[in-house]
């Protein structure tokens, strides 16, 4: 444990929904050096007792609402791992509470729902951070410093893929538009972000917009939803973004960051390694025949870093974390949308 994380005290979390990613939040949470995990809510009890059996949660604090939950005096800060459309009526619901929130991405369906849930914050005056989990990795931070560093000359052009190869189902949350379906909601905001953040480090800001975004894509004929896509953005200052995802077919889910004296490879970019193992960067210059390998090592699972980066600015009084702050949250959701809009995608 560092000095800082063990001067705080630990951040007491309960997690709303049961489902998958409300597991592997709850598994990074073991790692996490100023949290702890001390309920759980859902609307089916039975749910949330065996989610509580499985994590180590005292069964009294199992909740069968979310009011039950955001009622827990135990409670500190609340990770909302419902679907997409819900997210809104759940943070806002959590901050009026007066809990603290980390929101699973995209935090919104709308820019409208992204502001309301902001001000909320605001007024309560709780943190509010949407989950980019990636964000609060070394590996990022590492790679941010070798671009800064120019340590491939002037940033020109990012490829960026998230992808993968799910069956069809059309009763699915992947494929439901109600439920928020469709690639890019999904794994889409990945690579962009990527890009919006490698972007902001080459103009010298946390992040930037792209002042061009064209899209492409296939949209299932049945549902409505985007299964596979491509965007290709520009940015101020000249550099360029190929963006790529998709439920329907697995790509090489690889970051490559070129400048004008060699190229970075990140072969594991957003769901870095769960478990503290070494991940690597492979940094290639123009005509070597061979990359530098350099080596991050961390000492905490991917979804611990999150909550650590989180934990941190609640006990600063931040309203929002540094790794994901509101302003770049709206950007991406703003883009995302427009990435959808451009297939015919539209929702609500």
């Amino acid at each position: 444990m560092t000095d800082s994380a063990a001067t705080l005290p630990p951040l007491r979390w309960g997690i709303l929904a049961t489902g998958h990613i409300a597991g592997v939040f709850a598994r990074g949470l073991r790692s996490a050096q100023t949290g702890q995990l001390v309920a759980v809510g859902s609307r089916d009890e039975a749910a949330a007792q065996r989610f509580a059996a499985e994590h180590g949660i005292d069964p009294a604090h199992a909740h069968g609402s979310r009011e039950a939950l955001l009622a827990d005096a135990a409670v500190e800060a609340v990770y909302v791992a419902t679907p997409h459309p819900f997210h809104e009526d759940a943070v806002v619901a959590a901050l009026a509470a007066g809990k603290h929130v980390l929101c699973e991405k995209p935090i919104g369906m709308s820019l409208a729902e992204v502001e309301r849930m902001q001000a909320a914050a605001a007024t309560h005056d709780r943190t509010l951070m949407e989950a980019w989990m990636y964000r609060c990795h070394p590996q990022t931070a590492r790679l941010v410093e070798l671009v800064r560093a120019g340590t491939i000359g002037e940033l020109r052009h990012v490829q960026s893929a998230f992808s993968f190869n799910a069956p069809f189902d059309a009763a699915g949350r992947l494929w439901n538009k109600a439920l928020g379906g469709g690639g890019i909601l999904d794994v889409g905001g990945y690579p962009l972000s990527y890009a919006r953040l490698l972007a902001g480090v080459a103009q010298g800001t946390a992040f930037a917009e792209p002042v061009a975004l064209h899209a492409v894509g296939v949209v299932h004929p049945e549902t409505g939803t985007d299964v596979r896509s491509s965007a290709v953005a520009q940015f101020a200052g000249g550099m360029t973004a190929e963006l790529s995802c998709g439920t329907d077919v697995t790509q090489e889910n690889v970051v490559r960051v070129y400048g004008s004296k060699g190229r970075i490879v990140v072969p594991s970019p957003f769901v870095v390694h769960h478990e503290p193992e070494p991940t690597v960067l492979e940094v290639w210059a123009d005509g070597a025949g061979a990359p530098e390998h350099i080596t991050v090592t961390p000492d905490r699972d991917l979804y611990a870093y999150e909550a650590d980066a989180f934990a941190a600015a609640v006990r600063a009084g931040q309203r929002e974390v540094p790794a994901c702050p509101w302003a770049d949250t709206r950007g991406n959701l703003a883009a995302m949308l427009d990435w959808c809009a451009q297939l015919g995608v539209r929702y609500g």
